[in-house]
């Protein structure tokens, strides 16, 4: 549950939320502050019952953040981390290959530690489409068994993956919902145009 400039989000366990927006809405910015890397200088962030400025520690131990830089997601749960890595890297024969690294560094006892909440912020940025394809798969795969928050510019990866999707502009959350719902409420024809109309304030 967050407050963004006067809006009260909240997001569902297991959901995938998407945070969309021009360069330099905020999603970033808002994606630090969800992960605890920054503190908010106004309004509330609530992380599984907690407070993020009175339990930041404890909230932090149920993050994961995978940035803009890498789109290795180190706490994921160690086998789906292999899987991740495996998909990006497009490694053929990989549940073999993962198998064989799992054997070889005794890593049975911990495969399934992972946190609660997963930050992915813009991780399919500079991967080609086949790649960025192959990481779909592993994001489609988590999406139920963790709650996943994603930044992105492709319409397309919001709009395949997301559950709900929220368009930020000038360090608003200006509106949220399914494609379906904001395409229907700007009477436009596909979520690019929807975008594109909410995120300038009506002018396609």
């Amino acid at each position: 549950k967050v407050a963004v400039d006067g809006i009260n989000l909240q997001i569902k366990k297991g959901e995938l939320f998407a945070l969309l927006g021009t360069n330099g809405a905020g999603k970033t910015t808002t994606i630090k502050m969800l992960s605890g890397l920054i503190l908010p200088t106004s309004g509330d962030i609530e992380i599984e019952n907690m407070d993020m400025k009175k339990d930041i520690f404890k909230i932090k131990e149920i993050l994961n953040v995978s940035p803009q830089e890498t789109a290795i997601a180190p706490n994921l749960t160690v086998k789906e981390n292999l899987e991740f890595m495996a998909g990006v890297y497009q490694i053929s024969n990989k549940e073999k290959k993962i198998d064989e690294l799992i054997k070889q560094f005794k890593l049975e006892e911990i495969l399934n530690k992972r946190p609660k909440i997963l930050f992915l912020d813009e991780p399919t940025l500079g991967l080609d489409v086949i790649a960025r394809k192959e990481l779909w798969k592993v994001i489609n795969e988590l999406k139920g068994k963790i709650t996943i928050i994603l930044t992105t510019h492709y319409m397309e990866e919001a709009e395949s993956l997301s559950d709900r999707i929220g368009i930020m502009a000038n360090g608003k959350l200006v509106d949220v919902g399914t494609s379906e719902d904001l395409i229907k409420k700007t009477k436009t024809n596909n979520f690019e145009d929807a975008f594109v109309s909410i995120a300038t304030g009506g002018e396609l």
